[in-house]
C-alpha cells in the first residue's frame, strides 16, 4: 500500500458552529474510496479546532494570562478527543490505538491509523511529519480552511499573492523558525523545518474541497500550494 500522511485541520472537524458532521460524512466516504481504488494507507492527525480555542479560552477568562504550556496541553487533549471521533467512524478499517506518542513504533495492519497532537512545543503538523517519517511516506497532505498559502492574510488583504508552487527556503522564509500555541500559519514552522531535514513535500489544499483533493492524489490539475 502506499502511505499517505494527512494533517486534518480542527477547523473542519469542528469549526465554531460545531461539530462538522457533514464533512465527515463525506470525508469518511472519500477515504474509503481510495483505500479501496487505490490500495492506499491513510495516517490521519486530527487538529483541535474550535473545541481547543474554547478551552484555551476559557482557562484565559477566568485567570488571565495562561502559560504557553497549558495553552498548548488544552489543544493537544482537544486534538485527542477529535482523534477519538475520527478513529470510532473508521473503527471497522482503522488500527485499534489512537496514535499519542511518536517516541514508539506501531506496526500497523489496517488500512487507516488515526493520530492526535503529543507534546507541547508544536502542532499536529509536526506528529504529521514524524508520522510520515516513521512509515516511510514521501508526501504530507494538509488539509485546512484555506485553499493556498499566501504572501499575507488574503482575508485582511485584497492583493494578497498565493503560490501554486514554493520551496521550503522560501516557505520558512515567510513563516520564520518559531512555534507559538494557536499561531495562524498555513504550516507549522518547527514541522516545516523537519519536512525540509526530510526531503518531504507538503501539499497545502481547501479540505472540505475533496473533489480537489482527489485531482491533486491523481496528478490533475489542482488547486492548492505544494511545497517541496
Amino acid at each position: 500500500m502506499e502511505n499517505i500522511v494527512i494533517s486534518l485541520g480542527g477547523s473542519l472537524i469542528i469549526p465554531n458552529g460545531g461539530i462538522n458532521t457533514k464533512f465527515l460524512k463525506r470525508f469518511n466516504l472519500f477515504i474509503r474510496s481510495q483505500i479501496t481504488a487505490r490500495q492506499r494507507r491513510f495516517f490521519i492527525v486530527c487538529g483541535g479546532g474550535a473545541t481547543a480555542r474554547h478551552y484555551q479560552q476559557a482557562a484565559r477568562d477566568v485567570i488571565g494570562q495562561i502559560e504557553s504550556e497549558d495553552v498548548d496541553w488544552l489543544g493537544i487533549h482537544a486534538t485527542r478527543l477529535n482523534a477519538h471521533l475520527l478513529r470510532t467512524i473508521f473503527r471497522d478499517i482503522a488500527y485499534f490505538r489512537l496514535k499519542k506518542h511518536y517516541d514508539q513504533l506501531d506496526v500497523v495492519d489496517k488500512p487507516v491509523m488515526i493520530a492526535s497532537g503529543w507534546k507541547p512545543g508544536c502542532s499536529t503538523d509536526f506528529d504529521a511529519v514524524l508520522l510520515a517519517e516513521e512509515y516511510q511516506a514521501s508526501l504530507v497532505i494538509n488539509l485546512s480552511n484555506i485553499p493556498m498559502v499566501y504572501d499575507k492574510d488574503p482575508k485582511e488583504f485584497k492583493d494578497a499573492k498565493p503560490f501554486s508552487r514554493l520551496s521550503w527556503i522560501d516557505f520558512r522564509r515567510m513563516v520564520g523558525d518559531t512555534w507559538s500555541p494557536g499561531m495562524n500559519v498555513p504550516f507549522d514552522p518547527v514541522a516545516a523545518k523537519k519536512a525540509q531535514e526530510l526531503g518531504l513535500k507538503v501539499v497545502i489544499l481547501k479540505g472540505d474541497d475533496l473533489e480537489n483533493v482527489e485531482k491533486f492524489l491523481e496528478g490533475k490539475e489542482f488547486v492548492g500550494t505544494l511545497i517541496e
